[in-house]
């Protein structure tokens, strides 16, 4: 019976292909892979890390910003994106452009992500955050977010407010009102 778990466990271990390949698929970074593997997929919005996001942060084109940072996975936001839409859609008129920042995960974009904004018909400009260094660039959009969603920027040439929270459509048309007034 030895010379079975002898014969048994040597050829698991060959089969593994031992521990010299175990180190070289454990020296491939991960993160890197995936994020190579994310870029290939199709989808119909912009794809920013940071740096290619921040001007949608800081646009002084006259303009009043609605920047609302979502995610399909997320109830709460998902929830109040009508409000949005709605709001969006009364306040166009009146200089309003409206962003709504995704942070889906590239597994989700294309199976997820892009039937969700075709069966509610979203009308705000959709874009797609896939940059994995939140520590970085959650203090950079505001100090004292701690970077969960929903969570919305809304601003203008000569003002600027974050709000690390989900509204209503009362709620974030009294907000907005302060901006447009």
């Amino acid at each position: 019976m030895r010379p079975f778990y002898t014969f048994l466990l040597l050829s698991l271990f060959i089969s593994c292909g031992g521990p010299a390949k175990k180190k070289e698929v454990a020296a491939e970074p991960i993160p890197t892979k995936a994020l190579s593997n994310a870029k290939e997929a199709t989808v119909p919005f912009p794809i920013y890390d940071f740096d290619g996001l921040e001007p949608l942060l800081h646009a002084s084109d006259g303009k009043t910003h609605i920047v609302n940072f979502w995610a399909t996975w997320c109830k709460p936001c998902v929830a109040e994106l009508p409000d949005f839409e709605k709001t969006y859609a009364e306040q166009k008129e009146n200089g309003v452009a409206m962003t709504l920042v995704s942070l889906d995960m590239p597994t989700m974009w294309e199976k997820r992500l892009v039937p969700f904004v075709k069966e509610h018909a979203l009308r705000g400009e959709v874009v797609i955050l896939d940059d994995p260094k939140m520590n970085d660039w959650i203090p950079k959009i505001d100090a004292d977010w701690e970077g969960g969603i929903p969570a919305t920027l809304i601003y203008n040439n000569s003002k600027r407010e974050f709000y690390p929270h989900g509204f209503t459509y009362e709620e974030l048309n009294t907000e907005l009102q302060k901006f447009l007034n």
